[in-house]
């Protein structure tokens, strides 16, 4: 993991929803965020600290007003974490390097994985493909 910046370096660097999503595992509301429906083609990084987490090639419409993918990319920085918070099992998914909340992971999305990573847009920041 990285130097973590201060909470301050944060607020100076981030919007309001992405300090508050990022640095105090905050939830956007559905069909809000900037990139619920954005189809251009790119890599997601994160907010925090620039790493890849995502493709545009696994990113699909789940339906449920967040950013969601099937897969991170090779080598990406996603650490899963047991979270039983608000009453339900879940698993929160975070980056390793500078410790940003990016959203769930939950068992119910397409295949070839399965999985649908449930992701903040306030935690992204799209680099598109030229």
């Amino acid at each position: 993991m990285t130097q973590k910046k201060t909470d301050q370096e944060y607020k100076a660097e981030l919007s309001p929803i992405e300090f508050e999503v990022t640095r105090h595992s905050a939830t956007e509301r559905p069909f809000s965020g900037k990139y619920w429906d954005v189809w251009t083609r790119g890599t997601y990084k994160c907010i925090c600290c620039g790493e890849d987490l995502f493709d545009s090639d696994s990113k699909f419409d789940a339906g449920c007003g967040w950013p969601s993918f099937f897969v991170p990319v090779n080598d990406a920085p996603i650490a899963e974490i047991k979270d039983l918070s608000h009453g339900m099992i879940r698993t929160e998914v975070r980056c390793k390097n500078c410790d940003a909340h990016l959203g769930h992971v939950f068992d119910d999305g397409p295949q070839p994985t399965g999985l649908r990573y449930c992701i903040n847009s306030a935690s992204l920041k799209l680099n598109p493909k030229e």
